[in-house]
């Protein structure tokens, strides 16, 4: 009899493998979720984000955006192209709709001819392996093979093999870093892929194999692809996919086969593509956008701007931005950033985005507030004087007297137009900058004050060309249009039509401009243009913007670092420019307006007025000007009451900061008051009686922090001006 221990032997044994085989699962089940879990992911379907192709106007290529390191394209295919499914499965997978995703006697067929010739010479990747690589490329060995393979059957299983071949026609290249049927069809020939021939689709079916050897781009790539091309359309005839005729009909199409050409991206349109692109970020993605940009017309402005660049640069001038819209539709004709696209001078920066002081370029808007509430009237005479009231000089430190509207306006008067800002009111000034889109809202209007008036609000050229749009547009505002899918703009009533004609023929007539612009300068054309020219606080930024009866043109001059330019104001550097480029575009235009001028305010005549009264030109009257009056119009007669006791500095409400570096009793606060004629003025403080000064004289009041308030009084008259309360910090 065995002993009870000899028994015992086999179940301790058999104990011992069960333990062994459970130790050895507990190590390998990990290892097998890894690969299950790697195979799962392979298997999904990703989607990358589809490419967007942008043309010109006229259907030229200028760029595609999107697209990661592996290229472009990844358009989503809604519907699965006949022919295309039919040519690259001829090619790529002939058993495609037989296998589970693998195709073992392909495996078997390249197995073969492998050994028979002691090296790879045949693949054996059906489309749903090539969708696993594509999807997570990595270096080729028998590994990831087997990992393809595996994804390879899950995800026919998942999805199955009409979802494999849409995420195949997705992903697949065509070279020239095209991804997908729907793209390449449009790169290579212009047209959907439903739209393609048989020889079209058989070229393209010739080129995923090997993206490189194939490439259309070089002639011996191209002639390569039609030599695979015509072997596709043979295993199309053989399968019965068509018939004989068609399929000689197809090889003789394929023989006198063209590609689309691409010329590379223009380096002179960088900045409008990416402003095209950042604006085509914030909607759904297209797959093709149709720009408004002309790249003829972008080439000429290009080169004319930087020829006068040039020539400016002695001066100062090291950057410039051009504007070039349709008058009527406001699409951007060309838009030119800087003076070249590079980091040199900093052209790499947009500076038609640019916030800069627009100088006097915001009068216009001034003048037509006040015309549209009525407060003035084409024969309103306005103050070019010293004792203003606003505390504003002019930049040429000179007075005009008495002048128009259209007068103070076309020379560019600083004095008449911040006492318009007054009129109109801060507040209100401010909102109407603001509703043509000038403002960022960064600021509210007390942080500017009366400087609204030249140019102490920043803004962009485009957003100064958008709001002269509304004068060109009898009043109607709408942004600027950069491509053919942007959603409609809203267009929105700025001002009246008659308001709108009536500062265009202010900004029209080269007799309003004198004496500040002389004739014959940047700022006359021999047909009607409207021009406004504007220069920044120490010649930092100079601009001009200038529409027409089709174009509307801006352009801005100045340093990338903000410096002051060597005396370089809007109409010697930027109206330079815009008159190159308007004489450009009319050049042998016989439709112009050459014996015209802009259309007047319906219902209104022109008349002759008296420059310095406002009235009827008579017999005596020294200068006359043309204004357009409605039928019966009577100028109203010129005010004489006197002029009323005002202070005119320091402004109501106003701040001001003690330098903490003063010496003590050096800092002083100008006091000046106007209307008083020849009598004295008497100065009051705090309540207090502080000097008496002759009338125009002005006194140096010590500064102190606090709250204060300031009176003038006519001892003569007791006339006492408004108080002025101001806060020194």
């Amino acid at each position: 009899m065995r002993s009870k221990a000899a028994r015992s032997e086999p179940k301790v044994f058999l104990l011992l493998f069960f333990q062994k085989k459970k130790f050895l699962l507990l190590l390998v089940l990990p290892s097998l979720a890894r690969l299950g879990a790697d195979i799962w992911q392979r298997s999904t379907f990703i989607s990358p984000p589809p490419t967007t192709i942008v043309t010109d106007r006229n259907d030229l290529f200028m760029a595609q955006l999107g697209g990661g390191p592996a290229g472009y394209g990844y358009w989503p295919v809604s519907t699965v192209p006949r022919r295309a499914a039919a040519a690259l499965l001829a090619l790529e997978d002939r058993r495609f709709w037989e296998h589970p995703g693998v195709d073992p006697l392909a495996v078997l067929r390249a197995a073969r001819a492998d050994v028979f010739s002691g090296r790879r010479v045949s693949g054996a990747s059906t489309l749903a392996m090539q969708v696993a690589r594509m999807q997570h490329p990595e270096a080729r060995n028998l590994s990831t093979k087997l990992l393809e393979a595996a994804a390879a059957v899950v995800m026919t299983a998942r999805y199955g093999r009409d979802g494999v071949l849409k995420q195949y026609l997705r992903l697949v290249p065509f070279g020239q870093n095209t991804h997908g049927i729907e793209e390449a069809a449009v790169w290579y020939f212009d047209r959907p892929a439903q739209d393609l021939s048989w020889a079209q689709i058989a070229f393209l079916a010739a080129i995923p194999q090997s993206p490189s050897f194939y490439n259309p781009a070089h002639a011996a790539g191209f002639l390569r692809a039609k030599a695979r091309a015509r072997l596709a359309l043979a295993r199309l005839r053989e399968q019965g996919v068509m018939n004989q005729v068609d399929y000689e009909e197809e090889l003789d199409d394929l023989a006198a086969l063209t590609v689309k050409p691409h010329p590379a991206r223009r380096p002179d349109a960088l900045h409008a593509i990416l402003q095209i692109a950042a604006l085509a970020r914030q909607g759904a993605p297209a797959a093709q956008i149709h720009s408004t940009i002309d790249l003829g017309l972008q080439a000429e402005v290009t080169k004319i701007a930087q020829a006068r660049l040039a020539a400016l640069r002695p001066d100062g001038a090291r950057q410039m931005a051009v504007l070039v819209a349709d008058r009527q539709s406001m699409d951007v004709l060309a838009l030119v950033g800087s003076r070249q696209y590079s980091t040199r001078d900093a052209g790499e920066i947009d500076y038609a985005l640019r916030w800069r002081s627009p100088g006097s370029t915001l009068k216009p808007f001034i003048f037509a507030q006040a015309l549209d509430r009525g407060a003035i009237f084409p024969t309103s005479v306005l103050q070019d004087a010293p004792d203003s009231g606003t505390g504003v000089d002019n930049a040429d430190r000179r007075f005009l007297g008495p002048l128009l509207p259209a007068q103070a306006l076309a020379n560019s008067r600083n004095v008449p137009a911040a006492a318009l800002v007054r009129l109109n009111g801060l507040d209100q000034s401010h909102w109407f900058l603001a509703q043509l889109g000038l403002d960022s809202d960064a600021d509210d209007a007390g942080s500017y004050g009366l400087t609204l008036a030249i140019g102490g609000m920043p803004t962009e050229l485009s957003r100064l060309v958008a709001a002269y749009g509304a004068l060109a547009n009898d009043g109607v505002w709408r942004p600027l249009r950069w491509y053919a899918e942007q959603p409609e703009p809203l267009a929105k009533t700025v001002l009246s039509l008659d308001t709108a004609r009536t500062i265009t023929l202010f900004l029209s007539d080269p007799m309003a401009r004198l004496p500040s612009f002389s004739r014959m300068g940047s700022t006359e054309f021999p047909f009607p243009v409207a021009v406004k020219t504007g220069t920044s606080q120490g010649y930092r930024d100079a601009w001009v913007v200038e529409f027409t009866d089709k174009y509307i043109v801006g352009v801005w001059v100045g340093r990338p670092d903000g410096a002051p330019m060597d005396e370089l104001g809007g109409a010697t550097s930027a109206a330079l420019i815009g008159q190159d480029i308007l004489l450009k575009l009319y050049e042998g235009d016989t439709d112009g307006q050459d014996d015209g001028n802009f259309a007047p305010p319906p219902g209104t005549a022109a008349v002759q007025v008296c420059a310095a009264t406002g009235r009827l030109a008579g017999p005596g009257c020294a200068q006359k000007l043309v204004a357009y009056l409605p039928a019966g119009f009577t100028p109203p007669a010129p005010t004489t009451a006197p002029p009323r006791l005002r202070i005119v500095s320091p402004l109501n409400h106003s701040e001001f900061l003690l330098n903490p570096d003063t010496p003590p009793g050096l800092a002083v606060l100008p006091l000046r008051a106007a209307g008083a004629g020849d009598a004295p003025v008497e100065w009051i403080v705090d309540g207090q009686a502080y000097q008496m000064a002759h009338a125009g004289e002005t006194v140096e009041w010590p500064a102190s922090p606090g709250r204060h308030v300031f009176e003038a009084a006519n001892p003569q008259t007791n006339a006492h001006s408004r108080p002025v309360e101001v806060e020194v910090k």
